[in-house]
């Protein structure tokens, strides 16, 4: 079984037995603080503050990263290198489990409960009313960022792929470090171009559990098919996936003659069961390549 595998089954299992543990060690206040030291103290003309500043906060830390996978992958047949792949993807998940955060958002009894469930779905204000398409937007939205980015650049990267992807997806958020205008802009951008080719992969493993001809329609329709660097068209192509299954699902009861049982937002639910079984595709396929002995 390759390392990806164990480390993604580890991964998720840490998420659900030790939630607490795993969001207590995956903290960045470490890079935060180095994020705004580079700020404080570089002057208005340097290369911080250009677009393309964010690789100099960003290469040192991956420089050590590549620096450790080479000098432990050969130690002890390669188990140093191992644990230390596993230590770095599950420090780069998340930083919390997406099916715990689905998962409080149904279970919450109450509005303000399922308000600060919703908040950790990044839906807060007017957009975190119980909209279904909302909702399901933020769990494809989060799915890539938690779970496939990270997982797809660890597979071409290794290590440093996977902490590649996180920092920049740190940087790039609002307010989560004092950056300067255009170096902010610049994280972002990039961040888009490490999205887009993952948002296009997960479009088609949607594709191939769900409904191909509503999911393929949509993707077109939402601009999927150019080379432009946005991952909308993910949202777009998730909320007709989901549409669709409901509505097959409602036809299916009235076909055998049952009402259909109630569920509280089942689109959320719907859109949860869509990611997992876009993951176990991807794992399945990794698996098949590592059976086929094209990848380690």
């Amino acid at each position: 079984m390759s390392i990806t595998l164990v480390a993604v089954v580890i991964a998720l299992v840490l998420g659900h037995v030790a939630p607490t543990l795993v969001i207590s060690l995956r903290q960045y206040a470490w890079y935060r603080a180095w994020l705004e030291w580079l700020t404080r103290n570089t002057g208005q003309g340097a290369a911080w503050q250009g677009r393309y500043g964010i690789a100099l906060a960003m290469v040192p830390v991956l420089l050590v990263v590549a620096i450790l996978q080479w000098l432990l992958d050969g130690p002890v047949y390669g188990l140093v290198g191992l644990l230390f792949d596993i230590a770095v993807l599950v420090y780069a998940w998340g930083p919390r489990d997406l099916d715990v955060d689905v998962e409080a958002v149904i279970d919450a009894h109450d509005a303000p409960t399922r308000r600060a469930a919703i908040a950790r779905l990044g839906l807060t204000g007017e957009a975190a009313a119980l909209d279904g398409p909302a909702l399901v937007e933020a769990v494809f939205r989060n799915a890539l960022e938690r779970w496939f980015g990270v997982l797809f650049w660890f597979l071409l990267l290794g290590p440093v792929g996977a902490m590649l992807y996180r920092l920049t997806v740190l940087a790039a958020r609002d307010a989560w470090a004092d950056l300067p205008p255009a170096n902010r802009e610049g994280a972002r951008r990039f961040k888009a171009a490490l999205e887009w080719p993952v948002a296009q992969l997960m479009t088609l493993a949607m594709a191939l559990v769900g409904n191909f001809d509503t999911v393929f329609s949509t993707w077109r329709e939402a601009g999927g098919a150019r080379f432009a660097l946005d991952a909308g068209f993910l949202g777009s192509a998730a909320r007709a996936s989901v549409r669709c299954e409901l509505a097959e699902e409602a036809e299916e009861y009235a076909e055998e003659g049952m009402v259909q049982a109630m569920r509280e937002l089942p689109e959320l639910r719907d859109a949860m069961s869509l990611v997992w079984r876009i993951l176990l595709l991807w794992l399945a396929l990794l698996a098949v390549f590592v059976i086929g002995g094209w990848v380690s």
